[in-house]
């Protein structure tokens, strides 16, 4: 079997950085999103990778990754779960469909490849699993109130996960940034929006930081002064205060 690191989302934004710094430490890659173009294009950029153009928001999607990875002959010693969207607005307004394709995503694909990869690195003592989270994670998000409630299981479970595999050797973080420079602004309808351009950070940064959280085996790490006092301050003020200034931001 050969050891990779699976990446998903990795078309674009923060997955497509995490393809180019891990290359840079040698490691084989596979890199897995809807759009097969955009995959094979860093695939050749990076090298050391394969593609596999999947919906990770279809029920079998992890089932079906899974069986595709053991046909290749491939074990994974570094999960990635980057894959995710959000959307704004009210919730009695978005599509129902999409909000819960958000959810399998967010939470359920996520979920199933953690499952699907544990068992071997716990068997093998060894390997890694980085979930990414938000900063959204910290506090309930009036008009993204799905996006933000799928960040928050993502941060509960990977620290649960964590503290149940580190005696097993096996490295789990939640990665939280917050507004970064990628697609995702677009994707949830507010691409162009001058306040979360101002404070984005750069994708490099952002991954740099939680490839050394997990290196170190840090639990959770939120990436950015800003970001940083921000997620803090949510455990001090009253959840009421909390939730009236989430639902004051303007996207």
């Amino acid at each position: 079997m050969t050891n990779i690191a699976l990446i998903t989302g990795a078309s674009a934004g923060l997955g497509a950085e995490f393809a180019r710094q891990l290359a840079k430490r040698g490691t084989r890659l596979v890199l897995v999103a809807r759009r097969e173009d955009r995959l094979r294009a860093l695939a050749h950029e990076v090298g050391n990778a394969r593609t596999t153009a999947a919906d990770l928001s279809a029920p079998d999607a992890a089932e079906r990754l899974v069986a595709d990875l053991d046909a290749a002959g491939e074990q994974v010693e570094l999960l990635i779960n980057n894959a995710g969207f959000g959307q704004i607005g009210r919730f009695v307004s978005l599509d129902a469909k999409r909000q819960r394709e958000m959810i399998d995503l967010n939470i359920g694909t996520l979920t199933d490849l953690c499952r699907a990869v544990a068992p071997g690195m716990v068997e093998r003592r060894s390997g890694g699993i980085l979930n990414v989270a938000s900063t959204a994670a910290f506090q309930p998000g009036p008009n993204m109130a799905v996006y933000f409630a799928t960040k928050a299981y993502v941060l509960s479970f990977t620290e649960a996960l964590h503290e149940e595999l580190k005696p097993h050797g096996v490295h789990v973080t939640a990665l939280c940034p917050g507004p970064t420079r990628t697609e995702f602004g677009d994707v949830a309808g507010f691409g162009g929006n001058g306040m979360f351009d101002r404070v984005a950070m750069d994708s490099p940064a952002v991954v740099a930081s939680g490839l050394a959280a997990l290196d170190r085996n840090k639990a959770v790490v939120v990436p950015g002064t800003i970001n940083k006092i921000g997620a803090a301050s949510t455990r001090f003020a009253p959840r009421a205060v909390v939730r009236k200034i989430a639902g004051a931001i303007k996207y």
